[in-house]
This record gives structure tokens, sequence and C-alpha cells, in this order.
């Protein structure tokens, strides 16, 4: 049966869950079916990211329109895509690829180009009838990835808070999806109780999670865990917990500098002092423990900690196959973040898992501060098997459509639904079973 082909490409401007604009597409294709994707925004964003195309026209949402990328698509994307089979990615996304002609979609956007490059992809499952998880699948095995909860907001997403970006609770010893989602609502509804109880605040940052006014680093993790045993869970066991240090916020000159507790650490010391949390907490992964060009320090960081945490690369690699390559060669990580608009399209997305894979690297779907109401990167995590997923706390509508999805796809699978669990951290699981630091 021949393809449906792309008939056009439509676009227009809508807002994230910050207010702020957003392109969205929908692929309209021969055999009537369409499909529509919108593209989020991050915050704290790496300096090799792909172009969020902006119009810089300050009369207009302080400048953060998107009504040039809108045009792309419509008056240069649509035109070249027509009659191209759209149940071909890899076709669709090199016509994408090939108009912008820049390394870091300078020209079209990578707002413009993902936004197209997903709503082809989800047209085309709809033309063939099949959900966006197994159209993407190819056929390969599918899971359901570990849930990671960013339950207390700090860094970029909650200017009041702690210098570590993201405090994560991660319930990757329970058998199911479901129960990981259950457990991480209660943990992040015990946690509100106790920074209510103790006078800290349970206002909400960008990701829904908490942010709270603490005097250091240090006390999100003691409350983390009181929250995972006061809400019935095995800390180190059923619930783990993981932080992103979004380090790079925090860099200057060679010095890292955690504001809120008045101290300057130099590489070796910062991660000295994580070793130190390691030991003390049920740490099972750190994100962007070091500055995205500190190749040094990422070293020495994978050295030290590497064989007992997940330590994951995502301002350092950016989603970019050049990159991730570089990390493999240098031993800089042991996984990287997987987020589509940090590279442009979900063909170069494949890739970048596909050769996280092939080091034998964790991979971690992710989505941005900035969300719409956009599920795809939930289809994603189960038909590419990637295994873990982050996408904000258990709260804020944008962040909730994600988990729900991944609720009926668990569903749908029946019997044949398979939940990552521990397996996605192979590589740690003599950390938790006592092995010292």
């Amino acid at each position: 049966m021949a393809k449906a082909a792309v008939e056009k490409v439509t676009a227009r401007e809508v807002l994230d869950s910050r207010g702020n604009p957003t392109v969205e597409a929908t692929a309209h294709l021969s055999d009537g079916a369409s499909a529509w994707a919108m593209v989020p925004s991050g915050a704290s964003t790496g300096r090799y990211e792909a172009l969020e195309l902006r119009d810089g026209d300050g009369s207009r949402y302080g400048g953060k329109g998107v009504l040039k990328a809108v045009a792309n698509v419509e008056q240069v994307i649509s035109p070249a895509l027509k009659g191209v089979a759209a149940g071909v990615q890899e076709a669709v996304d090199r016509i994408l690829v090939e108009l912008d002609g820049t390394p870091n979609k300078a020209k079209l956007g990578a707002n413009a180009t993902l936004a197209v490059s997903m709503a082809a992809a989800k047209a085309a499952s709809a033309s063939q009838g099949k959900p966006l998880h197994v159209y993407m699948s190819g056929g390969g095995p599918a899971g359901l990835p570990v849930p990671m909860f960013n339950i207390l907001n700090g860094g970029r997403h909650a200017h009041n808070s702690i210098d570590i970006q993201e405090v994560m609770v991660v319930p990757a010893g329970l058998p199911s999806f479901a129960e990981a989602l259950r457990c991480g609502a209660e943990v992040y509804h015990t946690l509100g109780r106790l920074l209510r109880e103790r006078g800290l605040g349970s206002n909400v940052g960008d990701e829904g999670g908490y942010a709270a006014t603490l005097s250091a680093n240090l006390d999100a993790l003691a409350l983390i865990c009181a929250a995972i045993e006061d809400s019935g869970y095995r800390p180190g066991d059923e619930c783990f917990i993981a932080l992103d240090a979004a380090a790079s916020e925090f860099y200057d000159d060679g010095n890292y500098t955690l504001a809120c507790e008045g101290r300057t650490l130099s590489s070796d010391e910062l991660i000295d002092l994580y070793r130190s949390w390691v030991q003390e907490y049920p740490i099972i992964s750190i994100e962007d423990g070091l500055h995205e060009d500190d190749w040094a320090g990422w070293r020495e960081l994978n050295r030290v900690l590497g064989a007992r945490v997940q330590l994951v690369g995502d301002d350092l690699y950016t989603t970019n196959p050049r990159r991730i390559q570089t990390g493999v060669q240098e031993a800089a990580s042991n996984a990287v973040l997987i987020k589509p608009n940090q590279i442009g399209t979900l063909t170069e997305t494949l890739e970048a898992v596909s050769m996280t894979k092939a080091a034998g690297w964790g991979s971690v779907m992710s989505h941005r501060s900035g969300e719409t109401e956009d599920t795809t990167i939930a289809d994603l995590a189960v038909g590419w098997n990637t295994g873990q997923i982050k996408t904000g706390a258990p709260c804020r509508s944008e962040r909730l459509a994600k988990y729900n999805r991944l609720l009926k796809i668990e569903d749908e699978l029946g019997d044949e639904a398979s939940y990552a669990g521990m397996a996605a951290f192979p590589h740690i699981c003599s950390r938790m079973k006592g092995a010292s630091l």
C-alpha cells in the first residue's frame, strides 16, 4: 500500500506553560489524515543547542514571538515537503535538514523544523492506524520508562531556592509504571506537607516541583528522603533520588559558586561534594554535574562515580550525535539526556538515542521547563525504549499529560507491558547492593 504523501503543513503561534510563544505545526496528508505537534522551550539551555528562532521584536511578547518560525513552516518547509511520503521519516527530516543547511538550525529554527518533524510522524501514524509509539518503534522492543519526578525546583527553575536545579524522586524499584506514578504522586504530596509543617513554603516552580526556600542544597536531600519514608516507601530500594545540578548555570571562570551556601569550589572539590552526597543518600543519577565545556572534570567525575551512579550529560551533549561521540571517546559520562528540540528533528534524535545505546549508556527522554500539552515524548520514550523519562513533578497539566499518556499506553499494552525498573540502571546495581565509595 502506497504511503500517504504530505499535502501541506500549516502552523501557528501558540503559548507554552510559561505563557511564552512557541510553534504548533499541523501536517495534512493526501489521504485526509492530519496531526499537530507543539514544541517546548528551555530556560536552562546549553550553548550547543540548536537555535530556537524568535522574532526579536520588542513590541510583541517582549521579543519572544515566533512568527518568523511560523512563516518558515508555511512558506519554506510546506512547499518543499509537498508530495513526500509522510511514512518515511528519514526522507521528511532529510529535507528539513537540507532546507536549513546550517549545523544548528539557525536558518529555519529548530522550533520550526521539530514541529514539522513531529507533526509528520504523528500524521503518518494516524494514516497507518497505529499508536505513535508503535509506529516509531519500527517493530522493535518497547517498554514503559522509569519516571524521574522533579519534586524540588531550584536554579533557573525557581530563583528563590537552592543551587541544584532539580531534585527528583525515582521509583525504579516498583513493579509497574502505574505503581511508580502513584509513588511519585504520594511522595510529592508528602513533601508538600513536610514543607508546610516546617514553614519552608510550598509554591511550585516551572516544572511543578516545590520551590522551597532552603538554606543548603543538602537540606533538599534530607527532605526528599523523609518524604519517601513518610509515604511508606523504602529509600534506596523502591525509591531513589536523582539530581540535575545544571552546573553550567553556577560556573564562572573555572570555578563553581554555590550561592545559597556562600562557597566557591573547583571541579575536584565539587566532585568530592557529590561523592559525599552519594555516600549519605540513595542517589541514583546526577545530571549536568559539571560545566558543558569542563571535559577534564567530566572524565574525573566519571572515574570517581561512574561505576555506581548514572552520570547524565545534557548541556554537555545537547542531543547532538557528534558531541555524544566525543563523550564516548572521552569516557566523559555514562548516560545522555534526550531532548528533541535541542537537535531539531526526530531522525537526528533517534540517532542520538541509538548512539547512546550502542555505547551501553543510559538514555533519558526529557521535556523542557517551558512545556505544552503535546505528549509526543511519552510515545517516543516507549517506542524507542529509552528506559527513563523526565517530565516534571506530578503537578501541572502540561507535565501530567505525559504521565497520563504513559498510563494509557501501559493499559493498552496489557500483558505485553514491561516496566524498565532497575534494568534502566544496570551499571549502578552494585551501588545499591552496598558497594562502598
